[in-house]
């Protein structure tokens, strides 16, 4: 391969030079291309399953990727590393997810440009990237709350955005695969910065949604979601991509700006804080 078709190096300062370059020599990941009859489908139902999106050598990358990001140190600074306690193993530290990666680490820099294209023909326009996670999963990992995205406050930065995840294991009900509510594209916000009652749960139909390495489910800002804690002995590894349009403004640093002042990684917080996740 010649040098000037490689995959840019990100810069990564703090790593030594065989991290900083290990995407290089990969090939970047083809960028899904949505259907019609699929936009049509998330323009009725603002959820979108598609299965296979990327191949089996896409997902063996990205699979690398995630495995490798897990293995960095966790310093001030890079990739934000949350942890919680075990659900079946009391006392048992579990990596819960890790965010805001691509800055730092060029093979999720190539998959978060490559959803890019799907995200902007559901928007319309081109996309820009708000935020980014992998929920690991771990055996024993906490499930999430029903809940929209939009309640913890991203209307302060845009109106609307689309996430899109990307099936790393297979997701299933015994590991806690996610469970979706379609069909909510009125684009309601329920409330901000507060859960979901009751009430609201009793008119809603969640639907679980297996999938398998190298799926896709892309979902808006409004949808419903949630997903019941793993306890198989797998881990279930997903990782979550989220877009506004551009016209609205790239708001990716003021967001984690923002959100490090009230909930940091775990390795920069403070003894005598607590910390409460809202929604």
């Amino acid at each position: 391969m010649l040098e000037d078709e490689r995959t840019p190096c990100i810069d990564l300062p703090l790593l030594p030079l065989e991290l900083q370059c290990i995407s290089q020599f990969m090939n970047r990941l083809a960028t899904p291309v949505l259907l019609d009859s699929q936009i049509e489908e998330f323009n009725r139902d603002a959820l979108l399953h598609v299965p296979g999106g990327f191949g089996t050598e896409n997902m063996a990358l990205i699979e690398g990727w995630t495995t490798e990001l897990a293995e960095l140190p966790e310093i001030t600074g890079r990739q934000w590393v949350f942890h919680e306690e075990s659900q079946t193993d009391q006392g048992t530290d579990l990596v819960s997810r890790i965010e805001k990666m691509s800055p730092f680490h060029s093979g999720f820099a190539d998959l978060a440009h490559a959803l890019m294209g799907p995200a902007g023909q559901l928007l319309g326009e081109e996309a820009v990237l708000f935020k980014e996670k992998i929920n690991f999963k771990m055996p024993g990992g906490d499930g999430f709350k029903p809940h929209q995205d939009s309640q913890a406050g991203w209307e302060d930065y845009a109106p609307y955005f689309i996430t899109i995840m990307v099936c790393i294991d297979e997701a299933n009900l015994e590991n806690g695969c996610l469970q979706v509510v379609p069909g909510k594209q009125n684009r309601v916000l329920y409330r901000e910065w507060e859960p979901l009652t009751d009430d609201d749960l009793a008119e809603m139909d969640f639907q679980p949604t297996p999938t398998l390495p190298g799926d896709l489910v892309l979902f808006d800002s409004y949808t419903p979601h949630y997903s019941e804690p793993n306890l198989s002995t797998s881990i279930r590894r997903l990782y979550f991509a989220t877009y506004n349009k551009a016209s609205a403004g790239n708001y990716f640093d003021r967001y984690h700006d923002d959100k490090y002042k009230n909930y940091p990684p775990d390795i920069d917080r403070d003894p005598n804080r607590k910390y409460v996740f809202r929604v």
